[in-house]
């Protein structure tokens, strides 16, 4: 590859860029995690965490991806042959659905048009069928990183709660978390699943299980084969700030610094940051005459853009000519938008200069890959930032 001056633009939806602070933070000694010194920082990490999450419950910590944190939700609080509710929201919905089959649980997967958000309404149709109380947990994605649509969580609490079933409720916010509103108690969520690479502003590596009382004693009862991903282990040795086995000392130095970047900003002024650079991409996908994947405007993603590209045009060649012109990478589309949607990251560590460039690349890119399009997409976004 012939050199590139200037640094490259990834503007994928996760992992997101990882700030000066953090790579500093990280790029230190490792140390005893058995020594004194360690308490300190586990304490840092384990209790900063639940600002996060909003919860006063634990959340464990787990060395391992999103998938690893899926995964654990799911065998810590279920028995074999379990029946789940889970919604098609998009690619990790469908992802999750396929890994609870293989872990041994029975998911009934609510059909969807990868084009919205999950349907509390619909979900609350089938849980007032399920008479015999056979489904144990309602499986949510809040913000589907493959297609740029978000799920009202607390209408689906809602959900449950009007079809009186005992059901509980897990979700995944791992493109969503620090990025967008979430709220595990004041939601009634049971376990909340998330990871490091989003809008916690880390390397990929750290994943977490928010867990409420409920979710615990389910987990007293819950036979599902595990070691690695039991929470008994995890909370017994967390109360004096260390883990049962080796964590990811360097990338918790990360954490610890990532916290203290959220809490300086103040977590609304995160969200409403992601609000505002949301609303400008789509303001410039909107004049350059593309469509949004994500159908309502209710459940626009402030994490993401996900853009159409018009028939006849392939997204994966307008994402190429994009890196080989401009050394910027944009999210691919997965599943049953491959080729046809293009992604737009605008998260974690991300100001207006950031979303500028970005925009300015992609509207360039369209003009060179031969995309049909207007012209003027940039500046609609710098009018709307700018206050015009």
């Amino acid at each position: 590859m012939a050199f590139r001056s200037g640094r490259h633009f990834l503007q994928i939806p996760g992992p997101s860029n990882v700030p000066d602070r953090i790579l500093r933070a990280i790029d230190a000694p490792t140390m005893d995690h058995r020594g004194p010194e360690f308490a300190d920082l586990g304490h840092a990490c384990l209790d900063g965490i639940k600002r996060i999450f909003k919860t006063e419950n634990p959340v464990i910590i787990y060395p391992a991806s999103g998938t690893g944190a899926w995964e654990a939700a799911l065998v810590n609080c279920l028995n074999p042959g379990d029946q789940v509710l889970m919604f098609e929201t998009g690619m990790f919905a469908t992802l999750w659905n396929e890994l609870a089959v293989r872990v041994g649980i029975k998911p009934e997967f609510i059909e969807g048009d990868w084009r919205g958000g999950a349907d509390a309404a619909r979900i609350e149709a089938r849980l007032r069928e399920d008479t015999a109380h056979e489904i144990k947990a309602v499986c949510v994605v809040h913000n589907e990183t493959s297609t740029g649509a978000t799920s009202n969580i607390a209408n689906v609490r809602a959900a449950i709660d009007a079809a009186g079933h005992p059901a509980l409720l897990l979700v995944d916010t791992i493109s969503s978390l620090a990025s967008i509103d979430y709220r595990h108690d004041e939601w009634g969520v049971d376990v909340t699943i998330s990871g490091s690479q989003k809008g916690l502003m880390l390397p990929p590596g750290l994943s977490f299980n928010a867990v409420s009382d409920k979710a615990l004693a389910a987990h007293e009862n819950s036979t599902l084969a595990r070691s690695y991903w039991d929470w008994s282990q995890m909370i017994a040795n967390n109360k004096t700030g260390y883990f049962p086995y080796t964590p990811a000392t360097n990338l918790l130095y990360g954490l610890k610094e990532a916290l203290a970047m959220l809490f300086e900003e103040g977590l609304e002024n995160v969200f409403a940051r992601h609000d505002r650079h949301a609303e400008a991409t789509r303001r410039a996908v909107q004049a350059w005459g593309l469509e949004i994947l994500c159908a309502n405007p209710d459940e626009y993603s402030s994490v993401l853009t996900a853009v159409m590209v018009p028939d006849g045009h392939d997204a994966d060649q307008v994402r190429g000519v994009i890196l080989d012109n401009f050394d910027m990478s944009l999210g691919t589309g997965l599943g049953k938008v491959k080729g046809k949607i293009f992604r737009i990251g605008h998260l974690g560590d991300f100001n207006d200069l950031t979303l500028m460039g970005t925009l300015s690349g992609i509207e360039m890119g369209l003009g060179l890959a031969g995309v049909p399009h207007q012209k003027g997409g940039v500046q609609q976004a710098m009018n709307y930032l700018a206050g015009d």
